[in-house]
């Protein structure tokens, strides 16, 4: 009888991949990020499912139009007229309503918010004009309205600065374009 030598394979080298350790390896290195990355993705997917994205600095009211028309066609003309008109549209996108408070611009000292009441549509003087939730509040010189009283010749620039005060929203301050007379 010859004797059955048997020996134990060799140890692979350091850098041979061969194997089939290193794919279990690679696995076990890669669960921990791969999961973290699981969860963050579902977690973000929730927040924006649930419309949550973005509350940070999300836009609770859009103004699709502003305008300041100008009060008459030459400079000397518009000295003469006491107060220029805005136009400007409100679109609240929240469920809850919202009221604008007040408008405050560098280019008149007093402004105030107007209301039509009645069938002769007389404007009366208001301390906050109401926004529906999901609702639309328009302003015009022949609806509800800003009125700014005095203000300083801006017949000439390109834009008015008008800073919105809401009760919820906070301040808003955007760049209404000068326009022609009468004209949003």
């Amino acid at each position: 009888m010859t004797p059955v030598t048997t020996s134990a394979p060799a140890p692979a080298p350091a850098g041979d991949r061969s194997g089939g350790g290193w794919l279990a390896e690679l696995a076990r290195a890669a669960a921990g990020p791969v999961i973290c990355a699981v969860v963050v993705i579902a977690v973000l997917s929730g927040w924006v499912a649930s419309r949550g994205a973005g509350t940070l600095t999300q836009v609770r009211l859009r103004i699709t139009l502003a305008a300041v028309p100008q009060r008459a066609f030459t400079v000397k003309a518009a000295d003469a007229v006491g107060s220029a008109h805005t136009y400007l549209t409100i679109r609240n996108l929240r469920g809850s309503p919202d009221e604008l408070l007040a408008v405050r611009t560098p280019i008149a000292s007093h402004v105030v918010l107007t209301e039509r009441t009645g069938l002769t549509g007389k404007q009366v003087v208001v301390h906050g004009l109401a926004i529906p939730g999901n609702g639309t509040l328009t302003l015009s010189p022949l609806t509800d309205d800003v009125v700014l009283e005095n203000p300083a010749p801006f017949e000439a620039t390109k834009d008015v600065p008008l800073t919105l005060v809401f009760r919820h929203a906070g301040t808003v301050t955007i760049e209404a374009p000068v326009t022609p007379p009468g004209t949003p």
